[in-house]
């Protein structure tokens, strides 16, 4: 790749959202920076961004070279103590759309070019500020939507994944460094490689690859959300349960059966999960063409979801509609809603815990039983016992590089295991290396950061 022609050029871009604001950010970045923005602002002060020095700021007005657009406050920052680790400027305006495109436009004649999406972010990895991991953390912050998810993706930004894949990697490297110099140097005085000893290191490597491959659906999980269905037959409380998680009245609720005939959709941070819920028509035998649609639908949707709401009444005994939606959900993770839990019971328990490994009592009406609700999904996730400060995977990119790690980690335990050469170990080994390398970005090609910064905002 080549870093030097990638840097040669100023790119600016609004770095704050394309809305109304209070404050609005154009941010210039490259070789040319502080001479571009000189073209656009003049200081109260008189005094020149040549004339001062980093993270220093000046307040003046920025101009197109005909007439002012605006009051503004310039924060200056020099190479390499930048984001980019370029020189950089930044106009802070009023955050009026019209502005902030005005300014931009000044800055783009001006000489000054328009960032790709994710361009300063790029620029701060090749110029070395941060690893590819710490890079791709930034979107996982920003995208944020509830407290786990935000510091797990600080976490990731202050480097805890990396320094996991390091510690991994540094291990196989010496492991690697030994098994070689044993084969080169046979008549030098190195440590003969001890069998046992390989594999107890290869084990190693592999216990901690296989930790951080099985937290990630629990990452994603608190990252992405969940999509999630509450299901049940016709009057169970399945709309009053969505109106309660969502904290509003989303769903019509009455007490005739098929009032709900169609998808009703909406994201809720449920213990600080994301959950996508669709409350669907009640599952059962109708003759109404209409409502039958809708049925079909809630069926297509249990089976297609990540978690579901089993929702039973209380106070009403078990029926063929109720087996049927036990049928339909199979195999599917899911919580069995027993609803109406204060009023007096009917419904059969042994048959619910039989079919269901989580059963949660619950008064959709009062919020009794929420909080157990929440603990259930948690552990159904695997979000309880993640630890969001510690290091975790974010993407599929990553996911797929520790993956062909350990598989080339226990490649190299099966060789070890028969007996095989150690020259195709230390292969192996070097294969889990590399793809490590690859994870933090230290051996990546032109394709993959491209990739991964292709799904960037423009202005990051």
């Amino acid at each position: 790749m080549d870093i030097q022609n990638i840097n040669s050029s100023t790119i600016a871009a609004i770095s704050t959202p394309q809305a109304p604001g209070g404050i609005g950010i154009v941010r210039i970045s490259g070789p040319d920076a502080h001479e571009i923005a000189q073209k656009v602002f003049a200081a109260k002060s008189g005094k020149t961004f040549d004339s001062i020095s980093g993270y220093q700021a000046l307040y003046g007005r920025v101009h197109d070279g005909q007439e002012d657009i605006d009051e503004a406050i310039a924060l200056n920052y020099r190479a390499p103590a930048s984001f980019t680790g370029e020189d950089v400027v930044e106009l802070s305006c009023h955050g009026g759309l019209y502005l902030l495109r005005h300014v931009l436009k000044a800055v783009f004649e001006a000489g000054a070019k328009p960032a790709a999406a994710g361009e300063f972010t790029r620029r701060a990895f090749l110029n070395y500020k941060i690893g590819l991991t710490e890079a791709e953390s930034i979107m996982q912050l920003i995208s944020a939507q509830g407290e786990q998810a935000a510091k797990a993706a600080l976490a990731g930004h202050d480097g805890a994944l990396e320094k996991k894949i390091i510690k991994i990697r540094e291990l196989l490297i010496e492991t690697a460094a030994h098994l070689s110099a044993w084969a080169d140097y046979p008549e030098d005085d190195i440590p003969q490689v001890n069998t046992e000893s390989l594999e107890g290191t290869l084990l190693t490597a592999k216990a901690e690859v296989e930790r951080l491959l099985s937290q990630f659906d629990a990452g994603r999980a608190i990252r992405e959300g969940v999509n999630t269905v509450i299901a049940g037959r016709p009057n169970v409380g399945k709309s009053t349960l969505m109106n309660l998680l969502s904290g509003c009245e989303r769903s019509i609720v009455t007490e005739y059966a098929g009032t709900t005939r169609d998808v009703v959709e909406d994201t809720v941070i449920f213990g600080d999960i994301p959950l996508h819920l669709a409350d669907t028509a009640g599952i059962r035998f109708t003759d109404d063409p209409v409502e039958r649609i809708g049925v079909s639908r809630a069926r297509e949707k249990v089976k297609a979801a990540q978690l579901v709401f089993a929702v039973f009444d209380s106070s009403q005994k078990l029926n063929e509609e109720d087996k049927e939606l036990i049928s339909v959900i199979e195999d599917s993770p899911a919580i069995a809603v027993i609803n109406k839990s204060d009023l007096p019971t009917l419904i059969d328990n042994k048959y619910i815990n039989e079919n269901f490994k989580h059963v949660v009592y619950i008064s959709a009406l009062s919020g009794e039983g929420l909080q157990e609700l929440k603990d259930n999904v948690a552990e159904l996730m695997q979000t309880a016992q993640l630890n969001p400060a510690d290091g975790i995977l974010f993407t599929e990119r990553q996911r797929d590089a520790a993956r062909n790690a350990g598989e080339c980690i226990t490649e190299a335990l099966l060789a070890v295991e028969h007996g095989i050469t150690l020259d195709a170990v230390t292969v192996s080994i070097e294969g889990a290396i590399s793809a490590l390398l690859e994870l933090t970005g230290e051996r990546a090609t032109e394709a993959i950061v491209d990739s991964v910064f292709s799904h960037f905002c423009v202005g990051k």
